[in-house]
């Protein structure tokens, strides 16, 4: 069993790449290399493009964010303290809950929303010599309001 501190750590690293604006190379350096990371935002594909699909490997993390960036402006991100985090030290993940507001970047409605995330971690085992041996990000899982990204998209959420 890995000990609930060393699993927060590599967790921390990634939320704060997440509630500020920072470029991709600064978010996809939390994950890591080989294990080939995973992102899969739970959802219907037809709802919004980040849904719905496994984006694999640093490049398909890249693509996840790129995507996510140019649909979703997302500001006031914050999650739950530490203490509420649901952590399996067997498998090393974190579940845990954030919140933000989002807003449909082509139709500029917004939402107040309450999102879940799994992070799975493992150690690094490529050839990157900044991240061999690390604990990183290798799986990162999003559970959201799908209905209202959607209803946003179609310009319908304030209807």
């Amino acid at each position: 069993m890995t000990p609930r501190s060393t699993l927060n750590g590599p967790i921390q690293s990634l939320l704060a790449t997440l509630v500020t604006p920072n470029p991709i190379s600064t978010i996809t350096s939390t994950f890591t290399t080989q294990p080939a990371p995973i992102v899969h935002e739970h959802g219907l594909q037809q709802l919004a493009p980040f849904l719905g699909r496994t984006f694999i490997g640093i490049d398909g993390i890249s693509e996840y964010f790129n995507i996510l960036m140019k649909t979703l402006e997302i500001k006031s991100m914050t999650f739950e303290p530490e203490s509420n985090w649901l952590v399996d030290d067997t498998n090393m993940a974190v579940c845990l809950r954030g919140t933000a507001r989002f807003t449909w970047q082509e139709t500029s409605q917004s939402w107040d929303e309450t999102f879940v995330y799994r992070i799975a971690l493992a150690k690094d085992t490529s050839e990157d010599e900044e991240k061999r041996g690390r604990l990183l990000v290798s799986e990162y899982k999003v559970w959201a309001d799908t209905g209202a990204a959607y209803l946003a998209r179609i310009g319908e959420l304030h209807s």
